[in-house]
């Protein structure tokens, strides 16, 4: 069974990607194997802590080795991808071993689906730019993603309700990422 891990891009209990990522988890179902990356203790990428390699690094490197697939489902911050999650995919760009950039990175091709509930933009620009810089890394970046414009009452509630035509979206991206 193919196991996808899912990277939250919002640190927020509440967070309407958190609660995208959660219908993702049931639309999923018996598909595939699902498990959220947890990296809220993963410190700020420094050469003055790179080496030897730290113990929360190895274990999300780990992780994400061992996934067939990575979704990604993020807010947009300033027409922009969050900065924490900037810096867990510098930690996942970098060499494991010290100057060895010969050796491919734990994220150098590994399938990315990329969904993102935000503004009425529905997270356009935050979505190409992280295209843009996980195909700098060298994964392999899913063409079709999904942008869900929050509607106004959410924003009041906390509470986002997914349409059928936004479900379908999701599912069909979980097709693609689980077949490959």
């Amino acid at each position: 069974m193919k196991k996808i891990l899912f990277i939250i891009g919002s640190l927020r209990a509440k967070s309407f990607n958190r609660q995208v990522a959660r219908v993702a988890k049931e639309i999923i179902g018996g598909s595939a194997e699902v498990q959220e990356l947890d990296y809220s203790d993963l410190p700020l990428l420094s050469q003055d802590i790179e080496q030897p390699e730290l113990e929360v690094v190895a274990r999300i490197r780990k992780e994400v080795s061992e996934a067939d697939g990575l979704w990604i489902f993020t807010p947009e911050y300033n027409m922009s991808y969050p900065g924490h999650l900037k810096n867990l995919l510098d930690w996942l760009s970098r060499p494991v071993k010290p100057m060895d950039y010969a050796t491919p990175t734990c994220i150098n091709g590994k399938r990315v689906a990329i969904s993102g509930a935000g503004g009425k933009a529905a997270t356009a620009d935050c979505r190409a730019k992280l295209t843009e810089l996980l195909t700098f890394m060298k994964a392999e970046v899913i063409k079709d993603q999904v942008g869900i414009a929050v509607p106004a009452e959410a924003w009041g509630t906390d509470v986002l309700v997914l349409t059928d035509e936004q479900k379908a979206a999701l599912k069909a991206l979980a097709d693609k990422l689980i077949k490959g």
